[in-house]
Formats: C-alpha cells, structure tokens, sequence
C-alpha cells in the first residue's frame, strides 16, 4: 500500500510541473501571437488595406522586388533595376488604399 502511494504522489508532482510548464508556454505564446496580431492590424491599417494574409504575401514580394532592383543597380544592370523597381512600385501600389 505505502508504494502505490508514493507513485500516486510522484505522478501528481511531475503532472504538476508538465501542467505548469505547458501553462507558461500557453501564455509565451500567446503573447507573441497577440503582438504579432496587433503588428499586422497597425500596418494594414497604416498602409490602408485589410489585414490579411493575401496582403502580408504581397507586401513581401513587393519588397522583394525592391531588394532586386538595388541589387541591379548597384551590380550597374540599368535596365534591369528599372524594370524590378517599376514591378516592385506596381505590386505595392495596389496595397495602398
């Protein structure tokens, strides 16, 4: 008897500290969830569209391209820079309302 209750005892303490440490990566979590929600909603609403995952995706591609055209430019490609920069500006254009 006195050795199913120190399993019983042992069961519950390191069920306490699994229930402790998923409760405390629940609330790390959701935290950084929450911050990451309220980022996008202010650069939607910054930007003047809706904050969608539609939207996120265009932005970094708009972005992206922009990175290219300055790495054309500074490779000296002219032509090339001119054609991401005007893709780039086009794509981002349509983000802003």
């Amino acid at each position: 008897m006195g050795v199913n209750g120190f399993f019983e005892s042992l069961g519950e303490a390191v069920g306490s500290v699994i229930r402790f440490i998923v409760e405390g990566l629940s609330g790390f979590l959701g935290f950084f969830g929450s911050a990451i929600s309220s980022f996008i909603a202010g650069m939607s609403k910054a930007l003047g569209g809706t904050p969608s995952l539609l939207s996120i995706v265009v932005l970094v591609v708009g972005l992206w391209l922009l990175y290219v055209a300055v790495r054309a430019f500074i490779r000296r490609s002219i032509i090339a820079g001119v054609i991401w920069l005007v893709l780039g500006l086009w794509l981002l254009s349509g983000l802003i309302s």
